[in-house]
């Protein structure tokens, strides 16, 4: 009788849990981020769709190899196609990560967030699934993948200069958008901007993604939050780093990281370089306080096609204030936009005035 008993308790006590996994997501955001000192922050959520465990698996062919697009630190993703013939890609994530309380947390939050934003730059989550301890994300899937794999990868398609101004700017109005308070006023701060976070589609326009690490700035907090040291080697905000102090110009400082990238072709941090090469800000630092050495970490790519020498050292400027030290120098994203789509405007134009030439004859002025 009393084993009756306690079978039938934990039965409920499973269906409980189980049916958490679904339900989560109707908490505020607040539940998952706010502390004791912090106020309600409130915003506009839009409802994800919420698949089966069974459903991703017949969406992925049971998470075929032959479907796998890529592997980071969340998981794995794939390519998947919905039961409505959609193409998607479908994140999973490890399941060591999901068992976790940080990992719970960064799907959580990335959901949630994701639910209250709206932006033609913001990658778009299609749905989630949490069935039992399986923890997926579904976005929609952007062909052309993210652009760490055009700049480093082994297999690149060629960026012409315009097209890099381009991501610039589209991944400078997504953080506009962030940090200027959606809906409510409250910034958004990402926390973990990088090339592999930045998603391309068929024309190569950027969509900023994986907000797992991402922090709400509360009422009454506009200058940072104090928070633990979060985000990816090469792309930290050194005050950050050594305060705790976690502000707008964090992501600003990574922004500029990614400038550089497009700028140089290098990656944020190279082992296989030299001591003095390594560290990327550092050798651009070096390097873009003598106008005339800028040419030495230019992508030898950019030297094949005609390029404005002016819209390259205005690009590179910007790239060198976001990553100031001094944070209080580093332009706003607003800034950043504007100067940005000044440059693409030029450099559309000119792309125009001056086609495609050999080497020999390219024009720098």
């Amino acid at each position: 009788m009393l084993s009756l008993k306690m079978f039938t308790l934990w039965k409920k006590r499973k269906q409980h849990k189980d049916s958490e996994d679904t339900i989560w997501l109707q908490k505020p955001l607040e539940y998952y981020q706010a502390t004791p000192l912090s106020p309600i922050i409130r915003l506009p959520a839009r409802v994800a769709n919420v698949f089966t465990l069974q459903e991703m698996r017949k969406a992925t062919n049971d998470f075929c190899y032959s479907r796998l697009l890529g592997e980071g630190g969340f998981g794995r993703v794939y390519r998947g196609i919905l039961s409505m013939g959609q193409v998607v890609a479908i994140k999973q994530m490890d399941p060591a990560l999901s068992s976790s309380a940080q990992g719970e947390r960064e799907f959580r939050v990335e959901v949630d967030i994701l639910s209250r934003l709206n932006h033609p730059n913001l990658v778009n989550l299609i749905g989630y699934c949490a069935d039992k301890g399986h923890r997926i994300l579904v976005y929609e899937f952007m062909p052309q993948g993210n652009l760490q794999e055009h700049l480093h990868g082994i297999v690149r398609v060629r960026m012409d200069w315009c097209t890099r101004v381009g991501v610039a700017v589209g991944v400078a109005k997504a953080l506009k958008y962030l940090h200027t308070g959606p809906a409510t006023g409250n910034p958004v701060i990402h926390r973990d901007l990088k090339s592999s976070n930045i998603l391309l589609d068929e024309n190569f326009q950027p969509k900023v993604s994986d907000f797992g690490l991402a922090k709400l700035v509360p009422f009454g907090s506009n200058t940072y939050v104090s928070t633990r040291v979060l985000g990816t080697f090469g792309y930290f905000d050194p005050q950050y780093t050594a305060t705790g102090h976690l502000t707008v110009k964090c992501d600003v400082y990574a922004f500029g990281v990614v400038l550089l990238e497009l700028l140089t072709g290098r990656r944020p941090v190279d082992a296989t370089q030299s001591l003095r090469k390594q560290n990327l800000v550092s050798l651009a630092r070096e390097c873009l306080k003598e106008k005339r050495k800028l040419k030495k970490i230019l992508d030898p790519d950019l030297s094949a096609e005609s390029c404005s020498w002016g819209s390259i050292k205005k690009f590179a400027t910007l790239a060198w204030n976001c990553v100031r030290e001094d944070d209080n120098r580093r332009p706003t994203m607003t800034e950043c936009v504007k100067q940005l789509e000044q440059l693409y405007v030029f450099c559309s134009s000119s792309q125009q005035k001056y086609p495609m030439m050999k080497s020999s004859e390219q024009i720098f002025y």
